[in-house]
């Protein structure tokens, strides 16, 4: 009888502790002040962004090419079967390139990272080259990038060459 009974006390205080550390470790909610828009505010939040074009131009940008290119080596089976080399450049607005140019080694450590990721889960293979396939993955170098050095700096990631050589 004991032998039935224990899995199942063991099960509610196991359950019991997970709840009571998750209760324990939840990260405190962050509290939000709104401001009374003035009259100055609540004109700028009527104005709506409209997109870039012939009569909306956009900021002036500046374009970092980062210095070496990515190797990302395509495994199957625990062995190296291809190499895809690509060259990156960040589009980022003027006066910022200093700026990416400082943090370039962490730029390049979280963008590898993603480079890796991709080809694990098969991005490179096939047509890797699709307009959807490259979307996906200029997408991914944008977040990390933007996490990396802000939204305000990494406007966006450009894939300048792409190639896979294959074994």
């Amino acid at each position: 009888m004991l032998k039935k009974i224990l899995p199942i006390v063991l099960l509610l205080i196991g359950s019991g502790v997970g709840v009571g550390a998750g209760m324990v470790l939840r990260p405190v909610p962050e509290v939000v002040e709104e401001e009374m828009p003035d009259a100055e505010n609540a004109a700028k939040a009527e104005v709506q962004e409209e997109p870039h074009g012939p009569d909306n131009p956009a900021p002036e940008m500046d374009y970092v090419k980062l210095n070496n290119q990515f190797v990302v080596p395509i495994v199957k089976d625990r062995v190296v079967v291809a190499l895809v080399v690509l060259a990156l450049s960040l589009e980022v607005p003027l006066g910022s390139k200093e700026a990416v140019f400082r943090r370039e080694p962490k730029l390049r450590d979280s963008f590898l990272q993603v480079l890796f990721d991709h080809a694990n889960i098969g991005g490179f293979d096939g047509a890797f080259t699709e307009a959807n396939n490259l979307g996906v993955l200029r997408n991914a170098l944008r977040e990390v990038g933007q996490k990396e050095m802000g939204v305000e700096v990494i406007k966006d990631v450009l894939i300048l060459e792409i190639a896979r050589q294959d074994y």
